[in-house]
């Protein structure tokens, strides 16, 4: 059967929109926990504990969906890469809607004890295992129906997702904020996690009027599937799953120190309120939802390795004045920080991973290659960032430690993607490549 031909400008639209809007859904459902932990779950599970140990638990639980991450990554990428990423798109989208809304229905500590916080953490991990799955399927549909030269562009689109979810996820928890203390406590935390099972309804019925990536299509026709593509990937393109892992570094360690540990350690300033900090968040990330196309494009022309390097540069030269801003304690000087944070040092670097990882590994192992990359450089480089960030300043006393961990970040994802070959003008569709050619590759190299 021959290649299907190249899907129409319009088609690669709807492509992208339906990646973005699930990526939307998906992430507005991942972040409303990480704010309800830096404000919330402390409180309501982990009454027993003093502050600090009540505020590291429940970050831990935070954390917790990123050791699942990468289990997700190799189960969806495994059927990804065997039956199609249409299929997996949706199915992870429903499983995080059942994690989400089972949190809105948790009882609380007072109310069953020991069982509250287990509760929450069997959530947790569907919602990593669903997060798992998702990014690689939504980047791959949208760079694999892209036309030649705008791979970055289209693929930065589920990339604005993120941003976007963060504003509802945030915007939401300002809005009930509003609430009386005694409301927000008792009910009114479970308002966002209840009302996303409408948003993922909204997503699963624009997903599933999209078509299969022509791709994996080509791969399918052709019978080239591998039977186990996480083990083959691993086996035959070790040092590309390096690289990807590594490459995470400078985008997650400065994005959840500002949106997560920032929520709490920007409020412990006399004058910051909570709302304060959610609202820098909230604009921060408003902006960034258009600072990541932008600098998408400037991938497509330049190459992705000039522009995650650049990024790398602006990431560790903003570690130490992001927390001077902070320390400010002024509306101005928090939004700045997050602006700095958001919109410029995250944007240069995350926007153009969703180009950079897929072109990394060839079709047939793309989706298991890119989501175990990505998964693993989350577990290590996103979910430990709050819990760590908290026992740093508690130890040091100030934020000095932290800035440096963001350097650190800058330094592991530039070495990374220096060694990286560039991309940018491969052809993405290799399917005709002869099964094995990566193992080939790999001895030679």
């Amino acid at each position: 059967m021959a290649n299907q031909p190249p899907a129409p400008p319009a088609s690669i639209r709807k492509i992208a929109f339906a990646s973005f809007i699930g990526t939307v859904i998906e992430f507005f459902d991942f972040f409303i926990f990480g704010t309800a932990a830096a404000l919330i779950f402390n409180k309501i599970f982990f009454p027993a504990l003093d502050p600090l140990a009540g505020t590291l638990a429940s970050f831990a639980t935070f954390g917790v969906a990123f050791a699942a991450r990468p289990l997700g990554g190799v189960l969806f990428g495994h059927f990804g890469d065997r039956l199609g990423r249409k299929t997996m798109l949706v199915l992870s989208l429903v499983l995080m809607g059942v994690g989400t809304a089972m949190v809105g229905l948790l009882p609380t500590y007072a109310q069953i004890g020991i069982w509250a916080p287990l509760l929450l953490v069997l959530s947790r991990l569907l919602q990593g295992v669903a997060i798992g799955g998702e990014w690689s399927g939504a980047v791959l549909m949208a760079v694999e129906h892209a036309p030649p030269g705008k791979r970055a562009f289209y693929g930065s689109w589920p990339q604005c997702g993120v941003p976007a979810g963060l504003v509802l996820a945030t915007a939401a928890f300002f809005l009930v904020e509003q609430l009386p203390e005694e409301a927000m406590m008792t009910w009114g935390w479970r308002i966002p996690f209840l009302a996303s099972v409408v948003l993922v309804l909204l997503g699963l019925y624009i997903r599933m009027k999209i078509s299969e990536s022509p791709a994996f299509k080509s791969v399918q026709d052709k019978g080239e599937q591998s039977k186990f593509p996480a083990i083959e990937v691993l086996r035959t393109s070790w040092k590309a799953v390096l690289i990807a892992v590594f490459s995470m570094a400078a985008a997650n360690i400065p994005f959840y120190m500002a949106t997560v540990f920032a929520l709490s350690y920007g409020s412990q300033h006399d004058g910051v309120t909570r709302d304060t900090v959610l609202l820098a968040v909230c604009i921060a990330s408003f902006v960034q939802i258009f600072t990541i196309p932008a600098t998408a494009m400037l991938a497509d022309h330049y190459g992705r390795r000039p522009v995650l390097l650049a990024g790398c540069v602006v990431t560790a030269l903003m570690g130490f004045p992001f927390f001077w801003l902070l320390d400010t304690g002024s509306t101005l000087g928090i939004v700045a920080a997050m602006v700095i944070a958001l919109p410029i040092a995250h944007s240069l670097t995350y926007s153009t991973l969703a180009s950079f990882l897929p072109e990394l590994f060839e079709t047939r192992l793309r989706y298991s290659g890119s989501a175990i990359g990505y998964q693993v450089g989350g577990m290590l480089m996103s979910g430990p960032v709050p819990f760590i960030s908290a026992a740093l300043f508690s130890w040091a006393g100030s934020p000095w430690p932290l800035s440096l961990y963001i350097v650190l970040g800058g330094v592991l994802t530039f070495v990374a993607v220096y060694v990286a070959k560039e991309s940018y003008r491969d052809d993405i569709d290799d399917a005709s490549r002869e099964p094995g050619a990566s193992e080939r590759e790999s001895a030679s190299a």
